[in-house]
């Protein structure tokens, strides 16, 4: 099981190198999110690569994949499906929408109107789309990874703190450095790599890890731990909100796949350490004084500081 899960997580690192360069911290956060079920929002400034990452993703995985732009246009049903009358039948039948698929990407989802932001809502929390009171099932593995852009605010609309819940992660994609940005121009400068990517996932191999990570435990040292940084996301004088106890479920599996990721039965500190602001920070709603002072990220990092973190025998990485 280990064997093969390090296989695959080197080949997707290989995928993604292919296409995008410097991006293997960013491929281990998409595992973990692949592994836990979890969902994914990619935020950066625009040309960084987000809807790239989603496409390697996708071609990497032998299964369904689904691309919604979404504009202010856009309604509920054009992503969950609609009724629609056979007059041949004389029968409504229901014709499902591209969410019935494995990975959906929604690219510019600040664009999309908060009513079919909304309609997001139980695909994400409960993995099925009621159409006309009929319930459709999204057969797993499922995970939606969503794009936006922070800067361009003109004809957006920000997802409420309900939709931010939703995502096990929040992952930003940064600029390359000189060289990293030299290979990418060289990588391009004949050919399009991402046509030549091959599916090095299956389905079947993914529901096996989805089902095998929850057995990695957390020993109760660890345990509190957790819960005393999600506790202090809620005492700290610049969070209005803190991580709410969706967010510390997140937490959890995040961690837990995580170790899992990394060949172990058991959670250590480090790993929530590492994880915290990307599976944390975009749950928090700062204070004004908060805003004014410091990023999400940055007064994750503060409470990490506060907590004191446990020493727990024979756990190693």
């Amino acid at each position: 099981m280990g064997n093969r899960l390090k296989e695959a997580l080197t080949q997707l690192q290989s995928q993604v190198a292919k296409v995008l360069i410097g991006k293997d911290q960013v491929v281990e956060l998409l595992s973990i999110a692949l592994i836990s079920q979890g969902h994914v929002l990619l935020e950066d400034v625009p040309g960084t690569g987000k809807t790239m990452l989603a496409k390697v993703l996708a071609k990497s995985i032998n299964g369904q994949f689904s691309r919604v732009q979404l504009t202010p246009d856009v309604l509920p049903s054009d992503i969950t499906g609609i009724q629609i009358y056979n007059p041949k039948d004389q029968t409504f039948e229901i014709k499902p929408g591209p969410v019935m698929t494995n990975i959906l990407l929604t690219d510019e989802i600040n664009r999309a109107t908060p009513r079919t932001q909304a309609s997001l809502l139980e695909v994400m929390e409960e993995r099925q789309v009621t159409i006309e009171g009929e319930t459709l099932k999204i057969e797993g593995p499922f995970i939606v990874v969503a794009t936006q852009n922070p800067i361009e605010q003109q004809g957006t609309f920000p997802l409420p703190e309900a939709q931010m819940d939703r995502f096990l992660m929040q992952i930003q994609m940064g600029y390359p450095t000189l060289e990293e940005e030299r290979r990418v121009m060289r990588l391009y400068r004949e050919d399009e790599p991402i046509e030549q990517l091959q599916a090095i996932f299956e389905l079947a191999d993914i529901q096996k890890w989805q089902q095998e990570v929850r057995k990695v435990t957390l020993s109760e040292e660890v345990e509190t731990y957790l819960l005393n940084i999600v506790q202090g996301t809620r005492q700290h004088n610049y969070i209005e909100s803190g991580v709410s106890p969706r967010g510390t479920l997140a937490f959890m599996k995040a961690a837990q796949a995580r170790a899992f990721l990394h060949d172990r039965s058991f959670v250590t500190p480090d790993d929530l350490k590492i994880l915290a602001p990307s599976i944390l920070a975009h749950r928090l709603v700062l204070s004004m004084e908060g805003e004014m002072r410091s990023s999400k990220r940055d007064l994750i990092y503060d409470v990490l500081r506060q907590v004191e973190v446990p020493v727990e025998e024979g756990a190693r990485e």
